[in-house]
């Protein structure tokens, strides 16, 4: 009888046991019957908890933010926001969290969503994120490049290596977003090579070439067809190789959103056939896939575990 295969784990929260216990804890089913009636604690405590461990590290701060704001029931943040009126790290949620469903709601949520993340940068001077979901913001509602690069100034001033904030502006200057691809790869290029050695920014020009492939499907063309050509170009060759030797090979402790990267550049292996290399870092990402950028393949979790079992 053939042995069952454990199931892939992909979660927004990647391998951050410490966010999942959170999320496990405040997750609806939990909240029933009046949002925790009987709790000795407030529902917004675990929350609150996770963020005052995570202090200054602002790279985990910025990703366990990001994922709460997507994943918690909004009255979570709504309620410690009333209950603490002035606490930063309740601002700074609420602010992430008005960004996010914005988009949903209309210009006139935008307004307040715009100002509840000037309002947690004011209480939080130091933190990048209020500044990050203000750019999120600026994205969602098509706000000119020229516009949202001084708030992700304002971020980089914060953390200047700060991987999200780097990543979020490909996301921006893609042509899927509001740039062009010459902006969007001259700047990964331009970042990767003014990066700190051991830094994840040395794979921001494969998150940008993985975008570009992502453009190219999303057209009514021959370009669509024809998107995969871009992973055997010699400059892609170039920005793997610069990705292998200046992150993958270099001893760095373990930054918030590892699991992304390692799950990118497989991906990238894979695609310009160096299966060889590829195998070592299957075994690192172990189950944990990301939904990006597999889902540029068709039967996306099929063709992970198709490669990871044949190389890890």
């Amino acid at each position: 009888m053939p042995l069952r295969r454990p199931p892939l784990l992909i979660r927004p929260e990647l391998d951050d046991r410490k966010l999942h216990r959170t999320l496990a804890e405040v997750r609806p089913e939990q909240q029933l019957h009046g949002l925790g009636a009987g709790r000795t604690r407030p529902v917004w405590g675990p929350v609150a908890e996770l963020l005052r461990a995570t202090g200054r590290d602002w790279d985990r701060r910025v990703h366990r933010i990001s994922v709460l704001a997507l994943a918690l029931p909004p009255v979570v943040s709504e309620r410690w926001a009333a209950d603490q009126p002035g606490d930063g790290d309740a601002l700074v949620l609420r602010a992430c969290v008005s960004a996010a469903r914005a988009a949903a709601e209309g210009w006139g949520a935008a307004r307040q969503a715009e100002e509840a993340c000037l309002r947690a940068a004011d209480a939080c001077p130091e933190d990048p994120t209020p500044w990050l979901a203000l750019l999120s913001l600026m994205y969602a509602f098509a706000v000119p490049v020229a516009d949202a690069v001084p708030v992700w100034r304002e971020a980089v001033a914060r953390d200047p290596w700060n991987r999200t904030a780097h990543h979020r502006l490909v996301g921006y200057l893609s042509p899927r977003g509001h740039g062009t691809v010459l902006d969007m790869m001259d700047f990964a290029a331009h970042t990767a090579s003014r990066a700190p050695h051991g830094s994840p920014l040395a794979l921001l020009p494969v998150a940008a070439r993985a975008e570009l492939v992502a453009h190219r499907l999303g057209q009514q063309s021959l370009d669509a067809v024809a998107a995969g050509r871009h992973w055997n170009e010699p400059r892609a060759a170039e920005e793997l190789d610069a990705a292998m030797k200046g992150w993958f090979h270099t001893p760095t402790p373990p930054h918030a959103e590892a699991l992304a990267d390692l799950n990118l550049l497989a991906f990238a292996l894979i695609r310009m056939q160096r299966t060889a290399e590829a195998g070592p870092v299957f075994r690192r990402i172990g189950r944990r896939m990301t939904r990006h950028p597999w889902d540029l393949l068709p039967d996306a979790e099929r063709t992970f575990l198709y490669w990871r079992e044949r190389l890890a």
